[in-house]
């Protein structure tokens, strides 16, 4: 079975869990404690996602709708 690569967005929330979301499948969301953790449970939601798009049809015109691949362009503190 070919592997298949994501970008995945990674933020801290201010609990300061670490937060996840993968553009490329639409609700696909998960955290962790520890970076460890949230990269344990990003391969684990992706997983599930990819199961469930291979039979719900709703899901895959989710994906075909609203997916995208991000392009990270900068990250800037501005004041006001």
């Amino acid at each position: 079975m070919k592997k298949r690569e994501f970008k995945v967005i990674v933020e801290r929330d201010e609990d300061g869990f670490f937060v996840a979301s993968v553009p490329a499948l639409p609700g696909c969301h998960t955290q962790g404690k520890t970076m460890e953790e949230l990269q344990e449970n990003v391969r684990d939601v992706i997983a599930l996602c990819l199961d469930v798009a291979k039979t719900d049809r709703a899901y895959q015109k989710a994906i075909a709708e609203r997916a995208y691949e991000p392009s990270f362009i900068a990250l800037e503190t501005v004041s006001v």
